[in-house]
């Protein structure tokens, strides 16, 4: 299989009506950013919301490009990491939004990976009742999945994102530059959710990335920029489709959230802290999602090993013994999954699947099927 060849940039339009906005994927995006917002804003000031890591490679190209379309900016900088999405740094946020007098028909700029995304977008849809903001994100995971679809929040001490709100974005500008600086730990946690989308609903995407993973991962100016070009404008459009039927996931959004479910409580079991990434939980939680599903006979067990040895040759966690540090009790990691958005009247649901590309939501999950499953895989040395 081969990858198409494009033009500098391609984009993705998500249809929500007049709320409809575009996702512009390209190398050296940043450097026209302010020619975008003006043509949708003219007149507008805005806040840069970033962090420390950020700021160093980004903000200066950013600043630069929107100070030459005649748009005055006020930067934003929170320290990098999980961390910030808590109230403290958004209560910093929103006030220095405030302090910085934007006003509403002004707007705020998210520079960053998803933890800024969700950060600044949540800020964002509060601040005044609501700013409208453009999403910039520099890495793999945001590129590919949190700046596009409007959701929004923090992190509460129960679980993560379980504070927030869905505010749409007016414009994603995807600069695939910005992932050359991307450690690599980040990216392939990134990569993560690029298999998802071949998980749950193309099967043969997920057979393109078996064979054209090591062209994504190389990037930069090589021919593997194309590859990574055409992953993350694969994954775009199929998000990008999955939220213009389901805005608001009261459908087959949740499809989004295969491995999720896992994740997020082996997530906030480490603390959302640096010995699990986000992506990397996706990844155990994924894998545990297809054994899962293999064990009840809703898929061939060849078909779930070839999905989680996939996860494993790039380097991702699949197994929980290959999170550091240790993981807390069944029974504290089932309470953790009871906090899970996508619980209904406390009953388990989950994304299982019938095979590669073939996912579907499952609700009234047996929580005594899930704890048998969760001691086996704990136990596994």
């Amino acid at each position: 299989m081969t990858v198409p060849l494009r033009a500098e940039s391609s984009t993705v339009k998500v249809a929500l009506g007049a709320r409809s906005y575009d996702i512009v994927i390209g190398r050296d995006l940043i450097a026209s950013l302010g020619a975008r917002v003006a043509a949708l804003r003219p007149g507008a000031k805005a806040a840069i919301v970033t962090d420390e890591n950020v700021a160093t490679y980004h903000l200066a190209t950013a600043e630069a490009a929107l100070a030459a379309a005649g748009i005055a900016a006020t930067r934003v900088i929170v320290p990098a990491g999980e961390g910030s999405k808590g109230f403290r740094v958004f209560e910093q946020v929103c006030e220095a939004i405030i302090a910085a007098r934007i006003e509403r028909g002004d707007l705020v700029i998210a520079l960053g990976g998803g933890v800024i995304g969700d950060l600044a977008g949540f800020a964002a849809s509060v601040v005044r009742r609501g700013l409208d903001y453009v999403q910039v994100p520099t890495t793999l995971l945001a590129q590919v999945d949190s700046s596009v679809g409007g959701k929004t929040a923090i992190n509460s001490a129960h679980g993560k994102n379980l504070i927030g709100t869905f505010h749409q974005p007016i414009l994603v500008v995807a600069d695939t530059a910005a992932l050359d600086t991307l450690p690599e730990r980040q990216f392939r946690a990134g990569y993560a959710e690029v298999v998802k989308y071949g998980l749950i609903g193309d099967a043969g995407f997920f057979a393109w990335l078996e064979a054209n993973w090591r062209e994504v991962f190389a990037g930069g100016k090589s021919s593997g920029s194309l590859a990574r070009e055409h992953a993350i404008v694969v994954s775009c459009r199929a998000k990008a489709a999955i939220v213009a039927r389901d805005e608001r996931e009261t459908g087959d959004r949740a499809l989004l959230n295969f491995g999720h479910t896992f994740g997020h409580a082996l997530e906030a079991a480490c603390g959302f802290s640096d010995r699990l990434l986000h992506g990397e939980a996706v990844a155990a939680g994924m894998a545990l999602a297809l054994a899962f599903s293999a064990g009840r006979g809703l898929m061939p067990a060849a078909e779930a090993e070839r999905a989680i040895r996939h996860l494993a040759e790039v380097g991702l966690p699949t197994r929980p013994r290959d999170i550091p540090g240790g993981l807390p009790s069944v029974d504290r990691l089932m309470e953790l999954m009871a906090q899970d958005k996508k619980v209904k009247r406390g009953v388990l649901t989950f994304i299982l699947t019938r095979g590669i590309g073939a996912a579907f939501v499952e609700g009234g999950v047996d929580e005594r099927e899930v704890y048998a499953f969760l001691s086996e895989k704990l136990s596994e040395r």
